[in-house]
Parts: structure tokens; C-alpha cells; sequence
């Protein structure tokens, strides 16, 4: 292959992942092609590339695709890297001063909730999950925060083939009791943990929105219910919600 054909072959696998980046939702083929203009034969060729890979993944129904891990922990990278990250550290430093608690900006990666920025608390008794963690939807704040901003058919579709694992004694296992509980996060707009991630830990998270409404990213604070009740942390809320409005313009 010459140097020539390579590059486009470049520019068109950058082409199916701003795609898919862009769609807010897993992208089929069709849809694929017809944002990026790429033919169907190329189009399926891109993306089991691209799936081999890891910079995509199928969905949970296997017919459309969404971002792969290592496409979000490059994306990771690259946000961290930015200029506006020193903006982003001093917003949620701030924050951690007038709380008192540990709190990290999150964003959706496949399955999960991957920590893209943290700021820890100066207590010596604290969690650690530094920026590149991952942790679980079904049972975290900022986890069902995601779920609660799909729409209704596609979240329906995830709880259905997440494993609801068990990780405290308030962990919700049921599907049922998650759709209702995620019903009560999407009209609150904040997103709980009472105990059910960790036993003894508590949190709460907020959205942060592009200029479209979309959720981006979460804000989240948490700490042990030996320092931080429950009733405390939703006392937060509004200090979290100013916060996710400064860094919602970094994060766009």
C-alpha cells in the first residue's frame, strides 16, 4: 500500500469514529455510512477493524456500534493533556475545599463509568480510584445518572443484559427496582448512591450538559456515612450543579 492510500485509509477511520463519537447513542452501519458518505462494504471493513482494535465495540443488542475502551482511554488521555485540564483540576479543587469530600468527573465507557478527573479529599479514611478507574452503572451515582439520561428503549436494553451484581447490602439486583429507580433519578436530575456501591460509602452526582442538552459527562461527590450522611450529601447538590455549569465549557 502507498504512502498515498494509507492516509486516506487513515482519514477514513477517523471519519467512522467521529461518527460514532458524535451520535450521542450506538451507531449502525447505516447510519455510518450515511453521516460519513463512506460506502457499506467500506464501512463494514472499518469497523471490524476498528473492533479488533478496541477503538469500537458492539453494543449490548450486537447490531450497532459504540466507542471501545481503548478509544476512551485515549480519549482520556487527550483531555488530560489539554489546557483547559489545569481549569478543570482548579474547578474541582475548589469544590473538594468547600464540601470537604472526594469528587471526580466521570464520563460512559461502554459498560462502565471511567474516572476521567479526581480530586481526593485530605481526610486520612478515603477510596481510592484515580482517573483511568472504572466502576459500575447499575450501582453508582454517576453510573445511574448515565442510565437515567438514555432513552427509555435503549437503557431498558442495557439493564437488561448488565450483570447486576451484588456489591453492598443496598445494591438494587433487580431490573424492575432499577427502571423505577432510574425513573426518580431522570425527574430529580441527580444521581444517588445510598450504600449500594460500597458499604458505608454515600454519593451523589450531578450531570454536566453540551449546549444541546446532552449529558457529557458527570460530577460527582462522595465520602463515608461516618463523616457524610446521605441527607448531607444531597445537601451538595446545588454547589456540584454550579460546578458542572463552569466545567460543562471545558468539556465540550
Amino acid at each position: 500500500m502507498d504512502e498515498h492510500s494509507g492516509g486516506s485509509r487513515s482519514i477514513r477511520v477517523l471519519e467512522v469514529l467521529e461518527v460514532v463519537g458524535k451520535m450521542g447513542q450506538p451507531a449502525t452501519a447505516v447510519d455510518i455510512e450515511n453521516l460519513s458518505g463512506l460506502p457499506k462494504a467500506t464501512v463494514h471493513r472499518l469497523c471490524n477493524l476498528l473492533i479488533e482494535e478496541g477503538y469500537l465495540r458492539r453494543d449490548i443488542t450486537g447490531r450497532s456500534y459504540e466507542l471501545g475502551e481503548r478509544f476512551s482511554r485515549l480519549a482520556l488521555q487527550a483531555v488530560s493533556n489539554q489546557g483547559q485540564s489545569s481549569e478543570r483540576h482548579a474547578i474541582l479543587e475548589g469544590v473538594v475545599r468547600d464540601i470537604g469530600e472526594t469528587c471526580n468527573i466521570t464520563v460512559p465507557a461502554a459498560t462502565s463509568m471511567l474516572y476521567l478527573d479526581r480530586v481526593e479529599s485530605e481526610w486520612p479514611l478515603r477510596i481510592q480510584l484515580p482517573p483511568g478507574s472504572t466502576v459500575p452503572l447499575h450501582c453508582t451515582a454517576s453510573g445511574k445518572l448515565f442510565l437515567a439520561n438514555l432513552p427509555r428503549t435503549r437503557r431498558d436494553r442495557i439493564i437488561e443484559k448488565l450483570p447486576l451484581e451484588k456489591k453492598s447490602k443496598n445494591t438494587i439486583t433487580e431490573i424492575d427496582a432499577l427502571s423505577v429507580e432510574l425513573d426518580k433519578i431522570a425527574a430529580s436530575g441527580i444521581g444517588t448512591d445510598n450504600e449500594e456501591f460500597i458499604q458505608g460509602l454515600v454519593a451523589v452526582a450531578v450531570p454536566i450538559r453540551a449546549k444541546n442538552g446532552r449529558m457529557i459527562a458527570t460530577l460527582a461527590t462522595h465520602g463515608p456515612v461516618i463523616r457524610m450522611s446521605f441527607d448531607v450529601a444531597l445537601g451538595h447538590v446545588e454547589r456540584l450543579r454550579q460546578a458542572a455549569e463552569e466545567l460543562a465549557k471545558g468539556l465540550e
